[in-house]
């Protein structure tokens, strides 16, 4: 049978449980201290703890870190001997842990949603409770595999009035962003086709791509620069591309925003070439401006344009509601949708029709972004103050996300390293390509509420950096 690279060091943890080394409730070492004694990568100690805990060996406490678990009722697993290890692929858990928060994190700038301080959690579960009270058991049974007529309506009027003209039956309903994007990538290509992506682009994304066993051609996107209309125009000269996959309004990670003169250029070029545009509309709300900027879609007259969004980014990350629009598209994208799960939530349709009809999610809105605006200004401050003279930080017109640039002489490693061991979490520019490019680059996501103890760790970060200037 296979072996992992984590059973150097959790056959000892099993060997010392069973021997009575360690007892219950006892402190295991930290993933740092496994890390450095076994030379193992982080993804690795991480895959090691969860095997242990899915044999009920030891247990997870927040903050605090990995404990022996109570033995006594876990005599079945010793009867029937050791389960097999869970194959995980390091790379993808190591992304995936890059990208998401851990609850042990002292200040985790990595997870691109919102944090406590930004979830309406009165407004959302008073509605919750009103939807439930008022249809009962319908909730229970399946909804259309399109969603809710009523909810793909108001949708569609909500982005009227942004300009951008959406036929409502041309809408579908999905479990998420993420779902909407494999709907739409699935609808307008095939695996071996290429399709065209913003970079740096979000893990998320190109995980989607790479799971559809698709080819890929990277379009810079530079903060000063934006989207780089010429490299494109060459992509699509030198190949045959299906599909972009774009986001014009404050792009993840950089923030940068498309002006209208480049979206309707783009537009242009993709339809002299017949490349379908998949536009992400997640961020668009999320301005901290006077108003929302224009999408794609809304400049698009001959149908090239899909569009998709969820709810997930402005009110919380555990609803798990998005939609399509597929445009030319729907009738295959209907039946993707389909192969991929009969219903979204019931619950979470009415929810969201609820908060569209009424004006609290406006009101929600208005609070959220203002207080994005004050946590970026905040970040950028703290940050242009304590890192090195040459560092760079673009200040984000809406969105999550500062994407930040430290001296190529800077030792990167090191920096992570010590980041890492002071609960400091950064996205690294490298999980933003698969070339594994913008190696000095990191995301700091600024949707948790700043705190005294976050301010003098960035600084410490800043000290750092400056130490390890080559």
């Amino acid at each position: 049978m296979k072996s992992y690279k984590y059973e150097i060091f959790t056959s000892v943890i099993e060997e010392q449980i069973r021997n009575g080394v360690v007892k219950e409730n006892d402190r295991l070492p930290s993933i740092r201290e496994i890390r450095k004694r076994y030379r193992l990568s982080t993804s690795s100690v991480q895959s090691g703890f969860e095997y242990l805990m899915i044999k009920g060996l030891i247990k997870s406490s927040p903050r605090s870190g990995y404990f022996v678990a109570d033995q006594k009722q876990n005599g079945d697993h010793k009867k029937t001997g050791q389960l097999p290890p869970v194959v995980r692929n390091e790379i993808f858990m190591k992304n995936m842990m890059l990208t998401s928060k851990r609850i042990s994190e002292a200040s985790s700038f990595n997870a691109a949603a919102p944090g406590d301080l930004l979830i309406p959690q009165k407004l959302i579960l008073r509605t919750m409770q009103e939807v439930i009270r008022e249809k009962g058991a319908a909730l229970l049974r399946y909804y259309p595999s399109n969603g809710l007529e009523l909810l793909r309506q108001q949708i569609a009027k909500q982005m009227n009035r942004y300009g951008c003209i959406l036929n409502p039956d041309e809408l579908i309903i999905t479990d998420g962003a993420l779902q909407a994007l494999t709907i739409a990538l699935k609808s307008v290509t095939k695996a071996g086709d290429i399709v065209a992506v913003d970079s740096p682009c979000v893990f998320s994304v190109l995980e989607v791509i790479a799971n559809l066993e698709l080819k890929v051609v990277e379009i810079p996107v530079s903060c000063s620069g934006g989207f780089d209309l010429e490299y494109f125009r060459t992509a699509c000269e030198e190949n045959d591309i299906r599909a972009l996959v774009v986001t014009p309004n404050f792009h993840n990670p950089t923030g940068a925003v498309m002006s209208d003169s480049t979206k309707k250029d783009l537009l242009s070029i993709a339809e002299h070439n017949q490349v379908s545009i998949i536009e992400n509309d997640m961020y668009s709300d999320l301005y901290f401006g006077e108003k929302r900027p224009c999408s794609i879609k809304a400049f698009d007259i001959k149908g090239l344009v899909m569009m998709y969004s969820s709810f997930s980014k402005t009110l919380a990350p555990g609803i798990r509601l998005g939609w399509l629009y597929a445009g030319d598209s729907y009738s295959k994208a209907e039946r993707v949708k389909f192969s991929l799960g009969r219903s979204v939530s019931p619950v979470y349709q009415e929810l969201i029709l609820k908060l569209l009809q009424s004006s609290s999610y406006e009101r929600h809105l208005r609070t959220f972004r203002r207080k994005l605006n004050d946590q970026a200004v905040q970040l950028s401050s703290v940050l242009e103050k304590y890192f090195p003279s040459g560092s760079c930080f673009y200040k984000p017109e809406g969105g999550y996300s500062i994407w930040a640039q430290l001296s190529e002489k800077t030792d990167m490693e090191l920096f992570y390293q010590y980041c890492e061991k002071h609960g400091i979490m950064f996205t690294p520019g490298e999980t933003f390509s698969f070339s594994g490019s913008y190696s000095h680059y990191f995301r700091i996501v600024f949707s948790e509420r700043i705190t005294a103890e976050d301010i003098s760790l960035l600084e410490s970060a800043g000290i750092k950096a400056k130490e390890l200037l080559l």
